[in-house]
């Protein structure tokens, strides 16, 4: 039999109430845990490493009033896609950052894990004001991202050490194959990934111009979300540029238009191959079960709608439920 736990109660007049404090309002609270995801290759590492690179010059992050300017801070900075001294540093020093400000946890004996102890210890010693993981399925630990009950323990280690030490965790992610979807609902695995963190932001690409990105914010449980940021990739790191009326939507929804006005025979053609392979076997398939694979796929309902035509598929009802299956072959053949 489990020992029982001895029951305390806290009333409210006991609990000290404190305001809510900003590393950069309203994207990045202090002591909490934000996520900042993005497809591959739009540059996460080097916009946060330009965030590294103003915060330890004490200079105001873009968008900012501040009644008196910030001091110089720490930051700590873990990767396992990109290497320190090939890439981090090179960009951290192109972007003006001051190096004895830029440090990182040895992980050459021991992968870091968001409930590695190493973590409080290293925000500690250092006083650090930002710490940087990249990416979270690097550093979450053992755990199914798609297990609410795996996930939370995770953050919640992580969580913990930011409250105690009043640092700002950024965990870079990306974003799940999912197009058509809110732009909140990209966030791979469970939804108390999303759930876990305060604040999400959004790093995507304009469609139309290369160099040209956003900066989104789809989360925010402790203010209002912040604007739309438009921000260019350089040499030197990145140049925000000003302020938009996009949402992370319709951001989102662009981006996929574009992708398949670029490939349209491309993406029907991976529907119909995953369509003709589901039902290789002749028999009748659950249409839900045929449509889940398809998104699973990362396939349009539209374009799924289109294959199906192509390839003559047979829409069946079976004892109140609808099935897929291929059409039988003409006589003789």
């Amino acid at each position: 039999m489990s020992q029982k736990t001895e029951l305390k109660i806290i009333s409210s007049k006991d609990v000290e109430v404190r305001e809510i404090k900003w590393l950069w309002p309203p994207f990045i609270p202090r002591g909490k845990v934000t996520i900042l995801q993005g497809d591959p290759g739009e540059g996460k590492s080097t916009f946060m490493l330009t965030l590294a690179a103003y915060l330890t010059r004490g200079e105001p992050l873009p968008y900012t009033d501040y009644d008196k300017p910030p001091e110089p801070v720490t930051v700590l900075y873990q990767s396992t896609e990109d290497d320190y001294d090939d890439t981090i540093v090179p960009r951290f020093i192109k972007a003006g950052g001051i190096r004895d400000r830029l440090a990182f946890i040895d992980e050459s004996e021991s992968p870091l894990t968001f409930e590695d102890g190493r973590i409080l210890d290293a925000i500690k010693q250092t006083g650090a004001k930002l710490l940087v993981l990249d990416p979270l399925a690097s550093y979450i630990g053992n755990c199914s991202l798609n297990a609410s009950n795996e996930v939370r323990p995770k953050f919640n280690a992580l969580i913990s050490a930011a409250r105690e030490t009043d640092c700002s965790i950024v965990v870079v992610n990306h974003m799940n194959k999912m197009p058509g979807v809110k732009a909140l609902y990209r966030t791979p695995g469970s939804i108390d990934v999303a759930g876990a963190v305060r604040s999400i932001l959004l790093l995507a690409r304009d469609p139309e111009e290369e160099d040209k990105r956003y900066l989104v914010q789809t989360k925010m449980n402790l203010a209002s979300k912040g604007d739309t940021l438009e921000f260019r990739i350089n040499d030197n790191g990145i140049e925000f540029t000003g302020v938009s009326e996009k949402t992370a939507d319709e951001i989102l929804r662009n981006q996929d238009f574009i992708a398949d006005i670029g490939r349209p025979d491309t993406r029907l053609q991976e529907a119909k191959a995953v369509i003709e392979e589901m039902l290789a076997a002749g028999t009748a398939v659950p249409a839900e079960d045929c449509e889940a694979i398809l998104a699973k796929n990362g396939i349009r309902r539209s374009t799924a709608q289109s294959a199906k035509r192509e390839l003559g598929i047979e829409s069946i009802r079976m004892q109140n439920q609808w099935y897929w299956k291929l059409p039988e072959a003409p006589e003789g053949m």
